[in-house]
């Protein structure tokens, strides 16, 4: 059995997210999509939000499963068995660092490989960054994320504004 892992913040989770995430789970037996605990960064959702966002939005896909992972995300492919890492390319920018990581998660975990899925052209500009950013001005994000996480991120945004 083919096990993967897309990994990622997904704060929030964007179409864009939501197209490799469709193609990916046709492609491999088991994915795991991985919602990275990153300490660093001053996330819109909690973890635990974000994986409810995520497992609701993929509850129609049998062979996903969503859950949180903190540390190296080669010590995470190990453990849950997965020998593929998904990762998303939207553009020749996001190759660079990309190809990075795939060689040094190569270097550590010789037995995981990356696959990249190039981003459909429809969503090759969209970022997380970028709907936080529209929601913030109160744009219209509905062309870049599901019904149910553009309630979400409207309601953040006004806990945000009221604090």
């Amino acid at each position: 059995m083919t096990r993967a892992i897309y990994p990622g913040s997904f704060d929030p989770v964007t179409r864009g997210h939501l197209d490799i995430i469709e193609r990916a789970g046709r492609t491999m037996e088991h994915l795991t999509v991985a919602v990275l605990v990153n300490s660093v960064k001053n996330p819109l959702f909690t973890v635990e939000e974000r994986v409810e966002l995520l497992r609701r939005e993929t509850a129609h896909l049998p062979n996903v499963e969503v859950t949180s992972f903190n540390g190296l995300l080669v010590d995470f492919a190990r453990e849950s068995g997965a020998k593929v890492i998904i990762r998303g390319l939207r553009a020749v920018t996001d190759f660079e660092y990309e190809l990075q990581m795939a060689q040094t998660n190569r270097k550590i975990a010789p037995e995981v490989d990356t696959l990249f899925l190039t981003t459909s052209l429809e969503y090759a500009y969209l970022s997380s960054s970028i709907v936080k950013e529209v929601a913030l001005y109160d744009g219209d994000i509905s062309a870049f994320v599901t019904p149910e996480v553009e309630h979400a991120v409207k309601e953040k945004m006004k806990q945000k504004q009221n604090r």
